[in-house]
């Protein structure tokens, strides 16, 4: 039998469950149906390397809304559903139920990147990327002293930062010359090293992973080198693979109201590539919660409003929880030919500003929201401000002119 549906969006993420709540916003009251991979309704997934994964926050509040809600708004959501191929208004799911529908918002998102060297399949070798993860990673940290995280990005520092916290022994192993290479700049990464071997995390740069050793669950990680980390639990924070083959493609790329060039299929998220304004036009992808809402709404307004829809062009944000620091980033420091240091980090509290071509084009902000706030205005006009001025911590950056 099929199942037929006006809109069917594939993935109950943040994009997906976004672009429910902004169709039935605009007015849309077609029948619109969700579904996802997993067995759970529409959820947050930042907490999941910071306080889920402390035990601070409980699964229920992780839920972007309860349950009754997605029932008050006429929106079905189909849970544990896996679509595995998407032909000419059909989508077919890998136990055979058939979805045919007007038009489909593909908000997959991704799946954590796994490890492809010898003993990656042994026990007790985790990621991070759903809750289900999450749970497992929990109840295996009972029994593990000795945690080795590969990959120096934010997932893999916020985890170190909540296992050492717990007593665990943590090794962070990136195989850049510095943490968070491929996001920030050198004071930054810098920064980030120091505060984490300050709270006893072991930070090995330029190490590659040659192999994971063990029996039946691994037991150590072996370095290129010839090193051996003793290991009882390994956790791979290396990337996304984004989730884009059952469209028959290797890439998505969308145009501003986030259309593909696949016939009433759009793509949000995580999974969609665009030409984005703040990376002075470059096509990426962003792997974040404010892509992932302002892409759903843009996406959402099209659909209803046609093209006199306002196209995508959000100015992007991302936060990290590490310790007692809140990082909070504004703007995209893709393709920077500088950066002013503004405050002083031994403070704890200061910001790095992102130049290109002499205009301000991102602020990475430690414990300095303000800084964050009235950053952004200087952002989404290109301010052209002198280094000097920006600087001056002394200074409001909302009272600078350029």
């Amino acid at each position: 039998m099929t199942d037929m549906t006006d809109i069917l969006i594939v993935g109950a993420g943040q994009a997906g469950a976004q672009a429910a709540i902004s169709l039935r916003q605009e007015g849309f009251e077609g029948r619109i149906t969700i579904v996802g991979e997993e067995a759970d309704l529409p959820y947050e997934r930042p907490p999941l390397s910071k306080d889920y994964l402390a035990g601070e926050r409980t699964a229920d509040r992780l839920l972007l809304r309860p349950p009754a809600f997605w029932a008050e708004r006429d929106i079905r959501i189909l849970t544990a559903t896996r679509i595995a191929h998407v032909d000419r208004g059909v989508a077919t799911a890998d136990d055979g139920r058939i979805f045919a529908f007007g038009t489909l918002i593909w908000a997959a998102g991704g799946h954590a990147r796994r490890l492809a060297c010898p003993g990656a399949d042994l026990g007790g070798v985790h990621v991070i990327r759903t809750r289900h993860d999450d749970d497992d990673l929990r109840a295996d940290l009972h029994t593990a002293q000795r945690i080795v995280i590969i990959g120096g990005g934010y997932v893999g520092l916020e985890a170190a930062a909540v296992l050492v916290k717990q007593g665990k022994q943590v090794t962070v192993v990136e195989a850049q010359p510095r943490l968070l290479a491929r996001v920030a700049a050198e004071p930054v990464s810098a920064f980030y090293k120091a505060t984490h071997e300050a709270h006893g995390v072991e930070i090995l740069l330029d190490a590659q992973v040659a192999a994971l050793e063990g029996a039946q669950r691994v037991s150590g990680v072996r370095l290129a080198d010839g090193r051996l980390l003793p290991a009882d639990l390994v956790i791979a924070g290396i990337g996304l693979v984004p989730s884009v083959a059952p469209l028959g493609v290797e890439a998505v790329t969308v145009d501003g109201h986030c259309r593909s060039d696949l016939p009433h299929v759009y793509a949000i998220g995580d999974c969609a590539a665009h030409a984005n304004a703040f990376a002075g036009g470059a096509v990426i992808r962003l792997e974040s919660v404010q892509n992932a809402v302002d892409m759903a709404k843009a996406a959402a307004a099209h659909i209803v409003q046609g093209d006199a829809a306002k196209p995508y062009r959000a100015c992007p944000w991302f936060w990290s929880n590490q310790y007692d620091l809140k990082l909070q980033t504004v703007g995209l420091s893709i393709g920077h030919d500088g950066w002013v240091v503004r405050g002083d980090p031994a403070s704890g509290s200061w910001s790095l500003v992102y130049l290109r071509a002499g205009a301000v084009i991102a602020l990475d902000c430690i414990n300095a929201p303000k800084d964050y706030v009235q950053g952004k205005a200087l952002v989404e006009r290109g301010a052209r401000i002198s280094p000097a001025l920006l600087a001056d911590a002394g200074v409001p950056l909302k009272q600078m002119e350029g």
